[in-house]
């Protein structure tokens, strides 16, 4: 069990956690980069997927682009106009294993009748896939033996 403790040992406002919390912790920032994970790129598919209004929408995927999480980039189909696709940047896909842990708890915590419906295996083995703290050297460690060490 974590000790007591007054407060945190980072003020929010030198938090990154609290800043990335800041940057993408809304429910439609949150749910265009999992479907941009998924391969969603287009903006009429992200607004028939999700079934974010339009304004929301295009405000959210210009903010992911100002902030350099997606890249927009032009494509055009044959017989019609230029149009944006958003793609992820390295930025957006580093967020892979922070959205496959949230998944993952989900999978865990929520009611999903024993059979979440998606799971992540290794391509090559076929083993399931887990998130997990690993120490540089490869090592798995419980969570309960992290300890927070602060750098001033």
């Amino acid at each position: 069990m974590i000790p007591l403790s007054r407060k945190s040992p980072v003020p929010p406002a030198q938090c990154n956690l609290a800043k990335a919390v800041d940057l993408i912790g809304d429910r439609w920032t949150l749910l265009i980069l999992r479907s941009a994970l998924y391969g969603v790129r287009r903006f009429d598919d992200f607004q028939s997927e999700l079934g974010t209004p339009r304004t929301i929408l295009s405000g959210r995927l210009k903010n992911l682009v100002e902030q350099g999480l997606l890249a927009r980039r032009t494509y055009k189909s044959e017989g019609r106009r230029a149009r944006p696709e958003y793609v992820l940047t390295d930025k957006g896909e580093a967020l892979r294993p922070v959205l496959i842990a949230l998944t993952q708890w989900g999978d865990h915590w929520l009611d999903c009748d024993g059979q979440p419906p998606i799971s992540f295996t290794d391509m090559q083995s076929r083993q399931a896939v887990h998130t997990a703290f690993v120490t540089d050297d490869g090592r798995e460690v419980p969570s309960e033996n992290l300890r927070i060490v602060l750098r001033r």
